[in-house]
């Protein structure tokens, strides 16, 4: 059990022995850390609703706390405000133990299984930034449910199908008519190649585009295409799974470079199975009425503040929509893994259209009203124009050219002349994912970022550079120590003193994190740590310490600094590079 739990279960113990009745005992980091290490504020709470002094209240609980021979220095501050430190004894125990693996030192939840959908890649066109936050965020946010104790499976859920693929399907029909997927007479079987690379696809869609945008009868023509796709045309159906595998295939690519992994590569169209069966319960729900000519549900309430419009589930020309693949995916998830709750982590524009679904699913009873479903709006990544980020042309920055330009940037941190060409090359590139990773995940979920390449890059300040440089110094002192064991002997400073309160607040800092769904406090809190080691580090001379009990201390503090940073790190989906 992790020390702020143990200690949260001693408090609410001590307050049943003096008949007072408390649902959540909090323990927090103290606001005056000369007073104590952790703080405890319930007492005027308890005051106001037993209706006597919180000081006598707060008085009780230290009375029963300093029986525990593992807190000293408890006191009073205020009306009521609880200071509880851990003895040196106590501290030199428990570190020692979480040593052996710091994800003891974690606040751990009821096993859920968690459905977590993220990436939202639309296939057959160029990854772009806007792409970035959800597959940070969203990889991120699983590892950290598994971190405190859920099961978590993930969804890349790619946008395999809608307007792009009649787009596509035009334009090649254009410049290839001779293929046997246009030719109506055709009964042979398929091919299964096509002379198309995904450079080919990233300037097909873009040119399909325009061309509709700007003819109404190319339009017309690429909406009649994408209703054949739907209906199943078996030609269209052939070329599209084609143009599907080479485009998921660079699209896998980009998602590895940046750390995120998916346990299913699906898409819309593996909802198709699904669709005749969500269709029924709906009708036989009484939840779908007609609407000029196309199929809708009314999910608007009386308590509605502003105005919910219906989901249209099927449209006049008996098509299936986004929403229509939505509903079949949550049925298909439902039966195939039965999750307690289904996050989904997207553009923030989007939470009016998944409050019409999760309404849908719940009037319908697609799914029990027990299981949740958890909508995380995020925010997007701007240029220092405040406007979404673009190349400098002006045109829409694909994720590929921004991680190359990252990697230019963080490449003059790996000019040593006797490393090898590939581990340059790996260390730029785990500086520059890091670089963008860190300096994506650092502000709220939901918040719009300006990101400044050369800021985001630096060494100095709040950046992913600073703490990879930081890590990779502890693991280099360590190796340095030619030292296998470690062990703790004492507190010899206040410098340690506070590093190792900061490692006791790490299940404080994760708590809030996974309650409140973003990974900020977990970058400011990295931040806060190494930012006290490299204090820490300044003020010692660790290798050359000639006081071996000293020596043997500040090397476990650094080990302990060192997996406390792996543990997170890892969390946040950013590798180490073995040194810079």
């Amino acid at each position: 059990m992790d020390i702020i739990t143990k200690t949260e279960k001693i408090i609410k113990d001590v307050l049943s022995e003096n008949n007072y009745e408390e649902e959540n005992v909090v323990l927090s980091v103290s606001s005056r850390p000369e007073f104590g290490q952790f703080q405890y504020n319930g007492a005027m709470g308890l005051a106001k609703k037993y209706k006597t002094n919180p000081r006598e209240v707060a008085q009780k609980i230290v009375d029963e706390l300093n029986k525990y021979e593992i807190f000293e220095n408890i006191n009073i501050a205020g009306p009521g405000f609880i200071n509880i430190s851990y003895s040196k004894k106590y501290l030199t125990e428990y570190l020692t133990e979480i040593f052996k693996d710091v994800s003891e030192n974690v606040k751990k939840y009821p096993k859920k299984k968690i459905f977590l959908d993220y990436g939202g890649a639309n296939v057959a066109k160029a990854l772009h930034v806007g792409h970035l936050r959800t597959a940070n965020i969203g990889e991120a946010l699983k590892r950290l449910a598994n971190l405190v104790g859920n099961e978590v499976i993930s969804d890349v859920h790619l946008g395999d199908i809608g307007r792009q693929s009649g787009m596509v399907i035009y334009q090649l029909r254009e410049e290839h008519p001779e293929w046997v997927f246009f030719d109506e007479n055709y009964e042979g079987e398929y091919p299964t190649e096509i002379p198309i690379t995904n450079a080919d696809l990233e300037r097909i869609y873009p040119l399909a585009s325009t061309k509709a945008k700007e003819n109404d009868e190319i339009m017309e023509e690429v909406r009649k295409i994408t209703a054949e796709v739907d209906k199943g045309k078996k030609s269209y159906v052939a070329l599209w799974n084609i143009i599907k595998e080479i485009s998921i295939k660079n699209i896998k690519n980009m998602y590895t470079q940046i750390n995120a992994k998916f346990d299913l590569w699906e898409g819309e169209t593996d909802s198709y199975p699904y669709i005749d069966e969500m269709l029924e319960i709906l009708k036989n729900a009484n939840c779908l009425e007609e609407s000029q000519g196309a199929l809708v549900c009314d999910v608007k309430l009386d308590t509605d503040k502003a105005e919910i419009p219906p989901l249209v589930v099927i449209k006049t020309d008996g098509t299936t929509l986004y929403a229509t693949r939505e509903l079949a995916t949550i049925l298909s998830r439902k039966q195939r893994f039965n999750p307690d709750e289904i996050w989904y982590i997207v553009d923030s524009r989007q939470g009016m259209y998944f409050e019409q679904v999760f309404r849908t699913s719940y009037k319908s009873n697609l799914v029990d009203e027990n299981m949740k479903f958890e909508f995380i709006g995020v925010g997007t990544m701007n240029g220092k124009d405040g406007k979404p980020f673009k190349t400098r042309d002006g045109g829409v920055m694909k994720l590929e050219s921004l991680l190359n330009e990252i990697k230019e940037e963080t490449s003059k941190y790996v000019q040593d002349s006797n490393m090898e060409e590939s581990e340059k090359k790996d260390i730029s590139d785990k500086v520059a994912v890091a670089a963008l990773k860190y300096a994506d995940l650092l502000p709220n979920v939901e918040k719009d970022y300006i990101f400044d390449i050369s800021k985001f890059c630096s060494l100095e300040g709040k950046t992913g550079p600073y703490i990879l440089y930081s890590v990779v110094r502890m693991k280099s002192l360590l190796a340095k120590s030619n030292m296998s064991d470690y062990k703790m002997y004492d507190i010899y400073s206040q410098t340690e003193k506070e590093l190792i309160t900061k490692i006791l607040e790490m299940p404080i800092r994760i708590d809030t994190a996974f309650r409140n769904k973003t990974l900020s406090e977990i970058t400011e809190y990295i931040y806060e740590l190494d930012s006290l080691y490299n204090k820490f580090y300044a003020e010692n001379r660790i290798l050359t310490e000639q006081d071996e009990s000293k020596k043997q201390t500040w090397l476990f503090i650094t080990n302990l600094t060192y997996k406390v940073n792996k543990l997170l790190l890892d969390t946040l989906a950013i590798d180490v590079p073995d040194r810079m």
